[in-house]
C-alpha cells in the first residue's frame, strides 16, 4: 500500500455537505461524480496531499443510504492507493482478510476499487484503489 488515497464520509444531503466542507476546508470540490455501480453521488476535496470524498446514496438500497440508516453520517471508509490491485487483493486474501468483491470494479475518480470487509479489519471498511491506466 502506497499511501492513504482518501477518507470517505457518508452524508445525507449532498448540497448541504458540500457547502459545509467548502466552509470548513476553504476549497471547493475539484470533482463531483455519480457512480452508478454504487448508486452514490461523490465529491472530492483536496487539502495538501489529503483527499476527502463525500458520498450520498441515491437509492434506498445504496450501501451509503443503509450505512447512514444504521450509523448516521460520518466516516465511512479509508482508501489506500495500491500499485497493483489484483496482486494486493490476492495478498490480503492469503493474509486472511475478507474481500467484499472478488474482482476490482470501476469506482469514482478514475479508479479501480475493491473493499475489505470491516469484520476482518477491526470494524473499519478499507478500500483499495488503483488509478485506471
Amino acid at each position: 500500500m502506497r499511501n492513504v488515497e482518501h477518507i470517505g464520509i457518508a452524508v445525507k444531503d449532498f448540497s448541504e455537505a458540500n457547502a459545509l466542507y467548502f466552509k470548513l476546508l476553504g476549497v471547493k470540490p475539484y470533482k463531483t461524480e455519480f457512480v452508478s455501480s454504487e448508486n452514490v453521488n461523490t465529491s472530492f476535496f483536496k487539502v495538501g496531499d489529503t483527499k476527502i470524498e463525500l458520498l450520498e446514496g441515491t437509492t434506498e438500497d445504496s450501501a451509503i443510504t443503509k450505512f447512514i440508516q444504521r450509523r448516521g453520517e460520518g466516516i465511512h471508509h479509508i482508501a489506500f492507493e495500491v500499485e497493483d490491485i489484483i496482486s494486493e487483493m490476492e495478498r490480503l486474501k492469503q493474509e486472511g482478510f475478507t474481500l467484499m468483491n472478488e474482482t476490482p470494479k470501476k469506482g469514482a475518480d478514475n479508479k479501480l476499487v475493491c473493499f475489505v470487509h470491516p469484520k476482518s479489519a477491526n470494524g473499519v471498511l478499507i478500500e483499495l484503489t488503483q488509478e485506471i491506466r
